[in-house]
């Protein structure tokens, strides 16, 4: 009997990512950003679901971790195994003077999306893809939160403590963050339902 209440209950968890899904109604063709890990895994296999053949992936190599070929390496990976068109993008994501390393890196992974968001696209037999139109991230409910409580901590004003936005404009390109309503361990949920690695 438990072991059906804890199929029952990961099947709800998972559900929540379908829902959010569901809601989810970006300009295509659409790209991720696709870092590999569970949240990105999961949204840009439920865009590929969603939109076969409209949905692009783009990786980048930050070049910060010891581990980062082997990031790159599954991304190719899994794309492959999906037929997902993926552009993989090296940053020099090091920090100047007066910069954090962490600004540092999101400027960089920014303007890495919106450059090849922005470039042509080919397919695995080199056929030309239509353009992309928007770019969706994988931040989710556990973020929105951190990003809440960084902001208290620093003791940010009431601008300051604005949430994430779920939708703006920036280079031409609709950006959108679809799973800020859905828990971090719905992903990893959905993504166990499906038996994909991360």
């Amino acid at each position: 009997m438990q072991a059906q209440s804890d199929a029952d209950l990961l099947r709800a968890s998972a559900a929540r990512v379908d829902a959010a899904m569901a809601a989810f109604e970006p300009p295509l063709p659409l790209a991720v950003a696709f870092s590999g890990g569970a949240d990105s895994s999961a949204l840009l296999l439920a865009c590929h679901a969603r939109w076969p053949g409209q949905v692009r992936a783009i990786h980048v190599h930050h070049g910060l971790q010891a581990a980062a070929d082997e990031f790159q390496r599954h991304c190719e990976q899994l794309c492959a195994r999906h037929g997902i068109a993926l552009k993989v993008c090296a940053i020099d994501a090091r920090n100047v003077q007066g910069q954090s390393p962490e600004d540092a890196a999101r400027q960089g992974r920014y303007q890495a999306l919106i450059d090849a968001a922005t470039q042509s696209w080919v397919d695995d037999e080199g056929r030309e893809l239509e353009p992309v139109c928007s770019i969706a991230l994988a931040q989710h409910a556990d973020d929105q939160v951190e990003t809440l409580l960084l902001a208290l901590s620093r003791g940010a004003g009431v601008a300051g403590l604005a949430a994430m936005p779920f939708q703006w404009e920036r280079a031409g390109l609709q950006w959108f963050r679809p799973l800020l309503a859905v828990p971090g361990q719905a992903l990893r949920d959905w993504l166990m339902q499906r038996d994909v690695a991360w």
